[in-house]
C-alpha cells in the first residue's frame, strides 16, 4: 500500500495554493493525501507567522497530529518555519523544518519516515529563497487560488513577511496563462489571483519586466474560466486604469479587498505605508463611481504603537464614512526583527482588545448595509458543494454570501438568483417561490 500524508494549512491564500501543490508533489511520488484523522505516515503543516497566535496554533496541530498518529513523520513548513526554525524544532514530535527555499524539494528531503530525536532542520537564509515557484490550490472547492507573485520589496515595521518569504518576484505571464487554461479544463469556474504584493507583479531577477495591468489584460481572454477575483491589492498599486479595466471586464468581478490597516496619516507615516488616506479614499471614490454595487473589503490593525485613543477614533471615523463593504481586523502583536517592535507607545492589552471589539461590530454593520443594497436585484451565484444543515452556499461576483437549499445538481454551477432577504437572525431562508436569499 502506498503512503499516507495529511495536510494542514494555517494562514492565507497564498499558503492554500503552495499546499496544493506540494499536495501534487507528494501524489507523483506514490503517497495517497488523506484527511487529517486518517492516520496518516506523514504531517505536512503549512505555517503562517503574522501574528503571536498562529506560532501557537502550530505547536497545537503538532499535538493533535501525533494524537492521532503517534509514529507519524512531522514536517513544517511556511513562514514560521523560515523565520523560527529552531523554536520549531524544539517542539516534541517534529521530525524536520524546511524553510522558504527548501520547501518545494520536500520530497527530496523525506528519505526516511523514521522519528528521529531531533529534528533535521534545513533553512537558508532568506535571500536564497529567489525563484519564483508556481502554485494554485486544486480539488478541494469550486474556486482555486492561483499564485502569480511571491515576495515582497516594502518596509513596513509592523511585517515579517519580506524576513520569510523574500524579495519581490513574479511568475511569466505566459506561464500564469497556461495555468489559468490548465484550470480552465478542469472544470473549475473561478480563479483567485493571490501573491504576497499582488500588484507588484511583474518583478522578475530582479528587474521590473511586466505590470500587473499586463497580468489583467491578458487573463480576461482566457477561455472558460468564468470569473477572476483579485484578492488583495495595496491601495497605491490599485491604479484607475485597473479600476476602469475590472468595470468593464468579461471575467474580473467587482471586488476588491485593500489593506488600508490605518484611518490615521500619523499612523500609516509610523508603519511606512506608501500612502495616505486621501489616495485610500479616491481609490474608494473611483471604484464606486464606476462600479456602484462592487464590493470593498479592508484590512485595519488596531493598537499599533503610538495609536492614542484619538488616533483610533480617526481610523473608526474614517472607516464609518467610506462607502466600503466588510473589514478583516488584526490586532497589533510585537513581532520579532520588526522596528515596530522596538517603538514607543506601546498600547496596553486591553484597549487593543476593546478597539478591535469596535471594529468588528462596525464590520458587521457594513457587511449588513451592504447586503441589503443588494435586496431586489439579480446576481448570479456560484455555488460550492459543503452541506450545513441541509443548505449549500455561493458567492455572487460581488461577494455576497447566499444560500439555498442543497441540490447536488446546482454544485459548481453558475445559478442567476433574485436576491429579496436577510433572515433576522442572520440565517439563510428560501421562501416558498424557491428564491434564494442573501445570507
Amino acid at each position: 500500500m502506498n503512503k499516507k500524508v495529511a495536510f494542514y494549512t494555517l494562514g492565507c491564500k497564498l499558503n492554500y495554493s503552495e499546499t496544493s501543490s506540494i499536495g501534487r508533489l507528494f501524489s507523483q511520488a506514490g503517497y495517497d493525501t488523506v484527511e487529517f484523522s486518517n492516520t496518516p505516515d506523514v504531517f505536512v503543516i503549512n505555517t503562517c507567522s503574522v501574528t503571536e497566535n498562529a506560532d501557537k496554533k502550530c505547536k497545537k496541530i503538532v499535538k493533535e497530529a501525533l494524537k492521532i498518529s503517534p509514529n507519524a513523520y512531522v514536517t513544517i513548513v511556511g513562514c514560521y518555519a523560515q523565520l523560527k526554525p529552531q523554536e520549531i524544532a524544539e517542539i516534541p514530535g517534529v521530525d524536520m523544518v524546511l524553510g522558504a527555499a527548501e520547501k518545494f524539494q520536500i520530497i527530496d528531503h523525506i528519505t526516511d519516515l523514521t522519528k528521529k530525536p531531533k529534528a533535521v532542520v534545513y533553512n537558508q537564509p532568506v535571500s536564497e529563497a529567489n525563484q519564483f515557484v508556481p502554485a494554485y490550490s486544486f480539488g478541494d472547492r469550486t474556486r482555486t487560488f492561483l499564485k502569480v507573485q511571491d515576495g515582497c520589496d516594502y518596509s513596513c515595521t509592523f511585517c515579517t513577511i519580506p524576513l520569510a518569504r523574500g524579495a519581490s518576484r513574479s511568475d511569466t505571464i505566459e506561464n500564469v496563462i497556461e495555468q489559468a487554461k490548465q484550470i480552465s479544463a478542469s472544470g473549475v469556474k473561478e480563479i483567485v489571483l493571490t501573491g504576497v504584493n499582488l500588484g507588484d507583479f511583474g518583478i522578475r531577477n530582479g528587474n521590473r519586466e511586466d505590470k500587473f495591468f499586463d497580468l489583467v489584460k491578458a487573463l480576461d481572454e482566457v477561455e472558460g474560466i468564468d470569473r477572476i477575483r483579485i484578492s488583495s491589492i495595496e491601495p497605491n498599486l490599485l491604479t484607475d486604469e485597473i479600476i476602469a479595466f475590472v468595470a468593464t471586464s468579461k471575467r474580473f468581478v467587482p471586488h476588491f479587498h485593500i489593506p488600508l490597516q490605518s484611518g490615521s496619516d500619523k499612523i500609516l507615516g509610523l508603519m511606512r505605508r506608501r500612502y495616505k488616506r486621501e489616495l485610500y479614499t479616491n481609490r474608494v471614490a473611483k471604484i464606486k463611481e464606476l462600479m456602484p454595487d462592487c464590493c470593498i473589503g479592508v484590512d485595519v490593525i488596531v493598537g499599533f504603537p503610538g495609536e492614542t485613543r484619538e488616533d483610533f477614533v480617526d481610523t473608526y471615523n474614517f472607516l464609518n464614512d467610506l462607502n466600503i463593504s466588510y473589514l478583516h481586523v488584526f490586532t497589533y502583536s510585537e513581532r520579532e526583527n520588526t522596528l515596530a517592535a522596538e517603538m514607543k507607545g506601546s498600547v496596553p492589552g486591553s484597549a487593543r482588545a476593546d478597539r478591535s471589539k469596535m471594529l468588528h461590530i462596525l464590520s458587521e454593520k457594513k457587511r449588513r448595509a451592504f447586503y441589503e443594497s443588494q435586496l431586489g436585484k439579480t446576481d448570479e451565484v456560484l455555488f460550492e458543494g459543503d452541506i450545513k444543515e441541509g443548505l449549500m452556499h455561493g458567492f455572487t461576483r460581488n461577494y455576497v454570501k447566499v444560500k439555498a437549499k442543497y441540490d447536488p445538481v446546482l454544485v459548481n454551477e453558475l445559478k442567476m438568483v433574485y436576491l429579496t432577504n436577510i433572515s433576522p437572525d442572520g440565517d439563510v431562508e428560501i421562501t416558498e417561490s424557491q428564491e434564494i436569499l442573501v445570507h
